[in-house]
């Protein structure tokens, strides 16, 4: 029997797990949402010795909707998934509070852990601490701060539904700094320092992607200098995420704003690894 992907979806509400596992499902997966984690075991040794093709590919979502006793055990679940023979990853859907806020002010859906007694920024606080077990275990985490609907549907399809088993999804992330770093990053690389396109009023209705800033930062000694040696970077440490067994992996570069120098240098360095690795370019402020 062909070897079984398990992908465990869990994250904050509000976040976009919902959303993740939607899309996971348009891709072929079978998916169950809000999966009691004490039958976790039970499923997972279920999909494993059956033999159809229908659970060839399976998604599960884990929320805080579970009793905070089982949850607090789900490090000790998942260790025990190692016996299944299952190909097993699990993805933390995430965002920042003030996302979050918005999100159920729009929607005005209420909060699992909200109350007459616990408003929704102490309920978005409680559930951090509940779910901060599966967090730190996620081999992917994914924050929708920044991210719509259409643009996270996209990003789980590229880095889960089409993963090839036992291959690094490298992802190439730009980003501006005035907006913050991207938390689900590994390695965070600062541009601001390189020729700023922004300063050329011609130039800045543009972004990294057009001729006008790839004529501007194209050839220009520290730019190179800049992309080569995080080129060479990445080519000496990330074989050796791979011998960890790390499924992903994600590189930031970020300017001021994230729309001129972080994009070109992003896609640059993405085409150099095209061909090793599974990749995904995102620019998230661009």
């Amino acid at each position: 029997m062909t070897s079984r992907r398990l992908v465990i979806v869990s994250g904050l509400s509000g976040a976009g797990k919902s959303v993740a596992l939607r899309a996971l499902e348009d891709a072929g997966f079978f998916c169950v949402d809000n999966l009691p984690a004490g039958f976790l075991t039970d499923f997972a040794h279920f999909v494993a010795s059956n033999d159809s093709p229908h659970y060839a590919n399976v998604a599960v979502g884990v929320d805080a909707r579970n009793p905070a006793s089982d949850l607090s055990q789900f490090p000790g679940i998942l260790d025990g998934l190692g016996a299944t023979n299952l190909d097993v990853e699990l993805v933390f859907v995430e965002a920042n509070d003030q996302t979050l806020i918005n999100r159920f002010s729009e929607t005005r859906r209420r909060h699992p852990l909200s109350s007459g007694d616990q408003p929704l920024h102490q309920a978005i606080k409680q559930e951090r601490v509940l779910m901060q077990a599966l967090s730190e275990r996620a081999a992917l985490r994914l924050d929708t701060s920044h991210t719509n609907v259409h643009k996270f549907r996209a990003i789980v399809n590229e880095r889960l539904a089409r993963r090839t088993p036992n291959q690094l999804s490298l992802q190439v992330c730009s980003f501006g700094f005035k907006n913050g770093v991207p938390p689900d990053a590994d390695f965070v690389f600062d541009l601001r320092c390189l020729p700023n396109p922004y300063w050329q009023p011609s130039l800045r209705d543009f972004t990294g992607r057009d001729t006008e800033i790839q004529d501007f930062l194209c050839g220009d000694e520290l730019v190179e200098a800049m992309i080569g040696d995080i080129s060479e970077m990445m080519k000496k440490w990330i074989p050796r995420f791979e011998t960890q067994n790390r499924s992903y992996l994600t590189v930031a570069v970020g300017c001021t704003g994230g729309r001129h120098r972080s994009v070109y240098v992003a896609e640059r360095i993405a085409k150099q690894f095209e061909n090793t690795y599974e990749i995904l370019v995102v620019h998230r402020d661009s």
